[in-house]
């Protein structure tokens, strides 16, 4: 059992560990869903894993990783696909298991448990009110590459299988959970959660999510590349002169992320940072820096005007409110339905621990990483377009032209939504908050970059160039 579960989660899309040696090193059965039938039998694993290349009682020394499995006696031909593995059950015998998100039969068990708010003692099913599940639906699993796993029932309802778990109550539970009771219009609505009780005195561990499908929504990202397409075809027109023309669009959602922002503000702690704590936040961003500089040496260019943008933090002398954020915001975490715009994916980024997920930060952590990420979309495309020189130079313009546009619509849209107006503007401390995290995440892609997609290292050493040239100027 265990050398085959070690080879399955080496190849899952889902795994964040690859790359590294590691060993299972515990499996834990935390919960057993039961059906009408005998079979399937599904069980959830927690599989602890350890890795070859950590000091001994270090972060990242170890992870665990939820693997929920359909035991069948026979195999199953329609599951092929899925198999794990077979191997002797001590229950059971001879068993052929399977990812169980890949099984209609068994994903019904979860859609079922979470009808009957059942309550056993290993697995708890919790339910909002206001939402009849419809238990009629065939069962889909998305594909993609994504952290956890997404189980479509029917254009229903959408649940979510934290694949990287860990004791504590999930973010994207927890937040999903105070602006659904608050009847908050920018996210799905959550109508339930699943979550197992602690061991050993830890705390509950959330395992799943029950909320809303937006069907017919649009993915952001997909959006956003399908305008800067739209202009790159139209070589005698401007931005703004576009039949696909995005800003509106990039407006709204600004304006979607302040009313998130605030009622996250009203419905979580909030704290003051003082001096001190700004300074110590400015210390983070350059020890990110210096580490950076190792994998990316063409950073030392723009290091000493980097610093200054992070040092800059220690001359705030008014207030900063410090509160809950989404912590992984980009494109690809908003959807454009009929309705307006929604935003998804509380969760933070998976391969921070928890407590540093649910830390209170500034909310233009959140602004930047969307500011970056309109950055992205209009390179990205700018990196597949295949011309000649002066072609490229067109064509990098254009780019520049797109992001400043969309940056600029959603930060007036932004502004609006905080209640200021449309003519609305920064402050000089959220504008000095804006261009430190801007900088820090920027600096973050230049490694993640350098890592995985090197052909794309251009994009964030290109951002950092216009940052650190913007900073020369004041």
């Amino acid at each position: 059992m265990i050398s085959h579960l070690e080879q399955f989660i080496a190849s899952a899309r889902w795994f964040g560990g690859k790359g590294r040696d590691f060993v299972v090193s515990d499996v834990r059965r935390v919960g057993t869903l039961h059906g009408d039938e005998p079979q399937p039998v599904v069980r959830i694993e927690v599989v602890t894993l350890t890795y070859d290349d950590s000091e001994e009682g270090s972060a990242t020394a170890q992870e665990s990783y939820q693997v929920p499995l359909s035991f069948y006696t026979e195999p199953q031909d329609r599951l092929e696909h899925a198999l794990v593995g077979e191997w002797d059950d001590e229950e059971l015998g001879k068993v052929f298991a399977y990812d169980a998100l890949h099984d209609r039969e068994a994903t019904g068990l979860w859609l079922t448990a979470f009808d009957r708010e059942v309550h056993s003692e290993e697995l708890l099913f919790h339910r909002l009110p206001g939402h009849e599940l419809d238990l009629s639906t065939h069962a889909t699993l998305f594909s993609g590459e994504q952290s956890n796993s997404s189980v479509a029932f029917g254009d229903d309802s959408l649940m979510k299988v934290f694949r990287k778990v860990t004791p504590g109550r999930n973010p994207d539970v927890v937040i999903h959970e105070a602006l659904t009771r608050a009847e908050n219009d920018n996210i799905a609505a959550l109508y339930g959660w699943l979550e197992v009780e602690g061991h050993d005195g830890e705390e509950p561990m959330h395992l799943a999510m029950l909320s809303q499908f937006l069907r017919t929504a649009s993915d952001g990202w997909g959006l956003a590349l399908a305008s800067v397409r739209d202009l790159f075809a139209e070589a005698d027109l401007r931005a703004d002169e576009v039949g696909g023309d995005f800003a509106a669009e990039a407006c709204r959602l600004g304006m979607a992320t302040a009313r998130v922002h605030e009622a996250l503000a009203e419905h979580f702690p909030t704290e003051t940072l003082d001096a001190g704590e700004l300074a110590g936040l400015a210390d983070a961003m350059g020890r990110r820096l210096d580490a950076a500089l190792d994998v990316v040496p063409g950073l030392a260019a723009h290091a000493d005007r980097l610093r200054a943008t992070f040092t800059g933090l220690s001359g705030i002398t008014e207030p900063v409110v410090a509160q809950r954020v989404h912590g992984d915001f980009h494109l690809g975490q908003t959807l454009r339905t009929s309705r307006g715009w929604k935003i998804v994916d509380f969760e933070g980024e998976p391969a921070k621990p928890l407590a540093d997920r649910v830390r209170p930060d500034s909310r233009w952590r959140d602004v930047a990483g969307m500011l970056r990420s309109f950055d992205y979309a209009a390179h990205a495309v700018e990196a597949d377009v295949e011309v000649d020189e002066d072609g490229r130079r067109q064509i990098a313009f254009r780019a520049a032209e797109w992001a400043d546009r969309n940056q600029q619509a959603f930060l007036s849209g932004y502004v609006e939504g905080l209640g200021r107006g449309a003519e609305g503007t920064l402050t000089e401390t959220e504008q000095r908050l804006l261009r430190a995290y801007e900088a820090d995440k920027a600096v973050y892609e230049t490694v993640y970059e350098a890592r995985n997609r090197p052909s794309w290292l251009a994009i964030p050493m290109g951002a950092l160039a216009r940052l650190t040239e913007e900073e020369t100027d004041r």
